[in-house]
């Protein structure tokens, strides 16, 4: 059977590589140009490692897909004063949309990529590693394409996956640096929006009453939950970014407690399961606990979120994402929140 892996040149991609070999799958790998980066660099290492594991690749530019779906998404969230997750946004868009398209070019029944997950074809697990696990950002993927999908690392440990490496003679990608969260950010994202409009004009923070109690260094620095950064005019107990007005350049700040919310309103919400009210665990951030609730279903992709009790974090933009155990039954991007 031919498997088209998804592969960068790092450690998780090579390892899946050789794992799909070792267990007797054609391996055709596929570097997909998403962005203006080091490809040249990635290509040597991935042209080394064709010859050293034994695999055919081909290369795929999705610059024109990747900038409209994740990239000027990225900035107009910013724009508008939410908070974005372009990890999410890209695996729906290119590494799981853009990406399953080219199975059928290269005459592969099956696709695969190094993401630590779970996958039984019909329902997406959290990885073994819990550290790693990135089923949170997978939430948006489509269900259909899940029987189609492999996930070598899913019931590794990362420290496995180095192991592996050094084992096969790829000591140097065993020993590299963990690649950064967001691909096409080198320093800072405000040097980013620098690009696009100014991240860095002054304006007014505000209390929940519309009082001007300080001033701030541009909306697009901050996010929901955040209590530094900011200046106020008298000393205040500590005060926390609970709301943002883009149009305005304003900052909403408040106590801790006005962080706590307990319903969630969603808007794109994909699921893997069929029911329209169900119990699950669910999170507002990746590294947040999941916390027991209810979703309602609105129409096809809206719904309602009830937290057994109040959650924090909770930032438009982002998403929350539903759990049963270790089983990942969908999520939706957040579009508000109230006590």
């Amino acid at each position: 059977m031919r498997v088209l892996l998804g592969i960068s040149g790092g450690v998780d991609s090579a390892v899946s590589a050789y794992l799909l070999k070792k267990k007797g799958y054609e391996v055709i790998g596929i570097y997909m140009k998403m962005y203006e980066g080091y490809h040249d660099e990635n290509l040597e290492k991935i042209e080394y490692l064709s010859k050293k594991i034994g695999f055919e690749y081909v290369v795929e530019d999705v610059r024109e897909e990747f900038k409209k779906e994740v990239y000027d998404y990225f900035v107009k969230s910013y724009e508008e004063g939410t908070t974005p997750n372009p990890c999410a946004m890209c695996n729906k868009q290119i590494k799981f949309g853009v990406f399953m398209k080219f199975l059928e070019k290269y005459n592969c029944q099956k696709g695969a990529t190094g993401h630590y997950v779970r996958c039984d074809g019909e329902f997406l697990y959290e990885a073994k590693d819990k550290n790693k696990d990135q089923s949170y950002f997978l939430f948006s993927i489509k269900k259909e394409i899940l029987p189609k999908l492999i996930f070598p690392l899913g019931d590794c440990l990362k420290e496995e996956v180095k192991e592996i490496a050094a084992k096969i003679g790829l000591e140097n990608l065993a020993k590299g640096k963990e690649s950064q969260d967001i691909c096409f950010i080198e320093n800072s994202y405000i040097d980013v929006l620098k690009y696009h409009f100014n991240p860095d004009k002054p304006g007014m923070v505000i209390d929940r009453w519309g009082k001007k109690i300080g001033t701030h260094k541009g909306y697009a620095h901050y996010t929901v939950g955040q209590r530094k950064g900011f200046r106020l005019f008298k000393s205040h107990k500590p005060q926390y970014v609970i709301g943002i007005d883009a149009k305005s350049n304003v900052l909403i700040v408040g106590d801790k407690e006005d962080l706590e919310k307990r319903k969630v309103f969603l808007k794109g919400v994909n699921l893997f399961l069929n029911e329209k009210i169900f119990k699950c665990k669910a999170k507002v951030r990746y590294r947040a606990a999941k916390i027991p609730a209810i979703v309602k279903m609105e129409g096809k992709s809206k719904a309602v979120v009830d937290f057994k009790k109040g959650v924090t974090g909770v930032a438009k933009g982002q998403a929350c994402v539903f759990y049963d155990k270790d089983k990942l039954l969908g999520g939706g991007w957040i579009r508000g929140a109230k006590k």
